[in-house]
């Protein structure tokens, strides 16, 4: 019983990510979606000229500058006009913002969830339960190691920003088009695998 509970509370907790997550992506709240994008391209781009301490700092620097200036002038404000609104930030410095035991213990199951199948997915892979499987993992680390030589990885996450923002939007837009060459595609690489397994003595793969 208990073990149910905490797989329906998983997929609660993935099913909300997945909702804001795909939300963000699709551009349904522009405002929203904007401050977000431009944040990471904000600070990926800083990153790309500073050292993390030095974007770290500044970014602080930038906030502080902007909250003693705005406190400095609502209290000249109050001053001059004799009022007493008290704190400008009373009601930000009141909110709760403590994590409950029930939520890190929340997010705690939700990391160890996803650590625990990476591991049994690269325990998989590396001692070949599935030689396919395996041979194709050996051929997309192959590829990243001239991934790698080309671009830095801020440069790579810099470009998987912009295109989580991005791709999902052309999709929609170019649904029918895109689906067609994305089948062409597959069609191609199963003959591929097919071919290989029918080589490969013991590359059986299981019906999907």
């Amino acid at each position: 019983m208990q073990a149910a509970a905490d797989s329906t509370k998983m997929d609660c907790v993935w099913s909300n990510w997945k909702s804001q997550a795909i939300d963000l992506l699709y551009w349904r709240d522009i405002k929203q979606t904007g401050v977000v994008f431009g944040s990471f391209l904000l600070l990926l781009f800083s990153l790309t000229q500073f050292s993390v301490v030095s974007v770290v700092a500044y970014l602080a620097l930038a906030a502080l500058s902007a909250t003693i200036s705005f406190r400095i002038y609502k209290s000249v404000l109050q001053a001059v006009q004799k009022t007493d609104e008290g704190h400008p930030f009373k009601a930000y410095l009141e909110l709760e913002i403590t994590l409950s035991q029930e939520q890190i213990q929340k997010y705690t199951d939700c990391l160890q969830f996803y650590v625990n199948n990476t591991l049994k997915e690269l325990r998989r892979l590396f001692l070949v339960q599935d030689l396919v499987d395996s041979l194709k993992f050996a051929v997309l680390m192959w590829l990243l190691t001239y991934v790698g030589a080309l671009f830095n990885g801020l440069t790579l996450l810099l470009m998987a920003v912009v295109s989580m923002f991005t791709l999902p939007v052309v999709y929609v837009k170019h649904q029918a088009q895109i689906d067609q060459y994305l089948g062409l595609v597959r069609t191609h690489i199963n003959a591929v695998v097919a071919k290989i397994q029918a080589k490969i003595p013991g590359a059986k793969r299981h019906a999907e």
